[in-house]
């Protein structure tokens, strides 16, 4: 866990007044529904905002607190953390507070109570560990080239970090790749370090499924709770021009994903969907114990085979969460009631402080 020892982590949260908890995170990406579902279960919340991104979370009323930073990445500031643990804080992560914070800080310097694993965190924002992960799993998954000169086919090429499709394209030759590469550093959108670790992998034709799991460490149970598609900038725009148009315009298009729209599965893939989950969370107890405690995403695509391949995961709550602020249909079918996944983490914890086992899933 880098830096920071987990029985460090552990005497903290020992000192806490567990009546007292306080649910708290960073004001972007998935805070809304993790602190309206927090509240919904009788938790005080609280909310690092950079200055002037404020307005929504008091408009929608969801933070009882506010710890108001220059910039996000202050939260690792000491008097950012006192504050927090003053309030008995724990802290639920998710893609913009491990972007804007920076992993080195969150393994190193960040001495408050995190919910689920932190030393996960690393493994999905390096692409050989999360291949990893998928490969421990036999998780069906996209071929890999290990260099440029290999592409015999189209690719998809990412690169690392937690980006939301910024910089992804599509190349068909080693030609075409190193053109796009090229391109991307002339306008400043790429640096020589992130193009030497890009991630090439064969591009898979199919329509998009991202699935929203949860993973109880304190029953040892997967559920699924919800899925989305995206909507991303400039893809979406550019495929609604016609064909003739594409091929005139001088345009590369990106994958910036810019919302989410909830979607269902056809129900005879669910045992594919169970399957993934169960066996991804089977590897990560293996190589980076306790494992997904708590949300996780798989990003899949269906091809015409009825295949459901797994191209990324997110090891934390992902953006798509905040299609099902109230509930999913899968998040009904398993409680019945209302059920985000912000309350979901929520009622996690909830049930560690019941039944005495809160060092379960806080790291």
């Amino acid at each position: 866990m880098g830096n920071i020892k987990k029985e460090d982590i552990l005497e903290i949260l020992d000192g806490y007044d567990k009546e007292n908890i306080t649910i708290a995170t960073l004001g972007s990406h998935t805070s809304l529904h993790i602190l309206k579902g927090a509240k919904d279960e009788g938790f005080r919340t609280a909310i690092v905002c950079e200055k002037g991104r404020e307005v929504p979370y008091q408009r929608f009323n969801v933070a009882d607190e506010y710890i108001i930073v220059d910039e996000f990445k202050d939260i690792v500031n000491e008097e950012v953390q006192e504050q927090l643990r003053a309030m008995n804080a724990i802290v639920v992560p998710h893609g913009s507070f491990v972007a804007y914070a920076g992993l080195e800080n969150v393994e190193d310097k960040f001495n408050v109570p995190m919910f689920g694993n932190r030393d996960i965190l690393r493994w999905e924002a390096e692409r050989d560990k999360e291949r990893q992960l998928l490969v421990e799993g036999n998780v069906r998954i996209p071929f890999k080239y290990d260099n440029p000169e290999e592409i015999d086919r189209p690719v998809m090429v990412k690169f690392p970090g937690a980006r939301g499709g910024r910089g992804y394209f599509v190349a068909s030759s080693t030609e075409e790749f190193n053109e796009k590469i090229a391109t991307m550093k002339e306008r400043g959108w790429l640096d020589d370090e992130d193009a030497a670790q890009a991630h090439i992998e064969e591009y898979v034709s199919g329509c998009n499924y991202c699935i929203h799991y949860f993973y109880s460490a304190l029953d040892d149970t997967v559920e699924v709770m919800g899925m989305d598609t995206r909507y991303e900038s400039s893809i979406d725009g550019f495929v609604r021009m016609p064909a003739k148009d594409q091929l005139d315009i001088p345009l590369t298009p990106s994958y910036v994903v810019t919302g989410n729209h909830p979607a269902v599965i056809r129900e005879s893939l669910l045992p594919q969907v169970f399957e993934m989950g169960d066996k991804l969370t089977e590897s990560a107890k293996k190589l980076v114990a306790p494992g997904l405690n708590g949300p996780f995403c798989m990003q899949t695509l269906v091809n015409d085979n009825l295949e459901v391949i797994c191209f990324e995961i997110s090891a934390r709550t992902d953006g798509g969460t905040n299609t099902f602020m109230d509930s999913s249909p899968y998040s009904f079918l398993t409680y019945g009631k209302p059920m985000s996944m912000g309350r979901r983490i929520a009622l996690e914890i909830k049930n560690g402080i019941e039944r005495g086992e809160l060092e379960k899933i806080i790291t």
